[in-house]
């Protein structure tokens, strides 16, 4: 019996050890946001928030349904981690079926708790945006309908463009219809070996799937995550439930022993400043539109003579009845 028992502990610390090895990642508690929030009176351990954020039981709701509203979660602790992974469980619903807006951004950047145009965040940022995009009536050439996922890398140099949905400095992006779920959704912001991959859970079934991946990003240590979302004209209710932070292992990789601290965000196909690209000019007229328009001209000039034409006559007329 006793030689059993021994046996089955040996048997347990074996298996506690092999799974402690062939564990590829563990949550960090620091760059984390779980339920329930609240530390010591209004604070949130490890995490700040600004603008109209609000803190419940459930949830932190960053904007409400309401117009021209901003509000940011940003953690206080610098990640030093060189592979991670981010799980963010969020809710974006509102009273809008056919106008909404305009969405909410994730963030891993140098600088905090600045609000600004970018969903509610400075522009001209340094760092990563995983921008999830629900500002269904944009202007200029588009091939995707809303709402739009994407990525921005910026070394400070660059503008995002409303005007073009950020089109002309996305790294990549993907159609995704996130709102007004009744259950869970779920994003995925996965760096690994400067391998930037964005994943979804949107329809219930605890697995990804692909939004895009994107090769050769360059990120450096040492910056701070954050979320950030704004309204205009249109709203939305724009709601966090959870962060998870996950330091992924990679056994032998050189890179782990390399100083990232000083490096500039970057991306290998990214031309750095890109030119705003203007919508192009209207289609020239073809031959008959032009022939239609000039028959339409024609015939409204003759209808226009014709009718001074008769008005003059009848003027001449009434002159002469009042001559006899």
């Amino acid at each position: 019996m006793s030689a059993c028992r021994c046996y089955v502990l040996i048997v347990g610390i074996l298996g506690a050890v092999g799974a402690e090895w062939n564990t590829k990642d563990y949550m960090k508690r620091e760059h984390s946001l779980i339920r329930p929030y609240q530390g010591s009176g209004m604070t949130i351990p490890y995490w700040d928030f600004m603008g109209s954020t609000l803190v419940t039981n459930n949830y932190i709701r960053l904007t409400p349904d309401i117009q021209s509203k901003q509000g940011a979660i940003w953690n206080t602790v610098p990640c030093n981690v060189r592979n991670w992974e981010l799980q963010v469980h969020f809710k974006v619903h509102g009273k809008g079926r056919e106008l909404f807006g305009d969405g909410f951004s994730i963030w891993y950047a140098k600088d905090r708790m600045e609000g600004g145009p970018v969903f509610g965040n400075k522009d001209y940022f340094e760092g990563l945006a995983i921008i999830l995009d629900t500002y269904s009536n944009h202007n200029g050439p588009h091939n995707h309908q809303h709402p739009y996922i994407s990525a921005m890398i910026n070394n400070g140099s660059l503008h995002y463009d409303h005007d073009r949905d950020g089109t002309h400095t996305q790294l990549a992006g993907c159609e995704a219809k996130f709102r007004n779920f009744e259950h869970d959704t779920h994003i995925v912001v996965r760096y690994e070996g400067d391998t930037l991959t964005v994943s979804t859970d949107l329809e219930n079934k605890a697995a990804w799937k692909e939004c895009f991946i994107v090769k050769g990003i360059k990120l450096p240590t040492g910056y701070y995550f954050g979320i950030s979302a704004t309204t205009g004209d249109l709203s939305d209710n724009h709601d966090v439930i959870s962060v998870r932070l996950f330091q992924l292992d990679l056994p032998g990789d050189p890179k782990d022993e390399e100083d990232r601290s000083k490096i500039v965000p970057s991306a290998a196909f990214f031309a750095s400043p890109r030119d705003r690209i203007d919508d192009p000019p209207s289609a020239p007229l073809s031959g008959i539109k032009v022939f239609l328009l000039m028959l339409v001209g024609s015939v409204a000039l003759i209808a226009s003579v014709v009718m001074g034409i008769m008005f003059y006559q009848k003027r001449q007329e009434h002159s002469r009845k009042r001559l006899y």
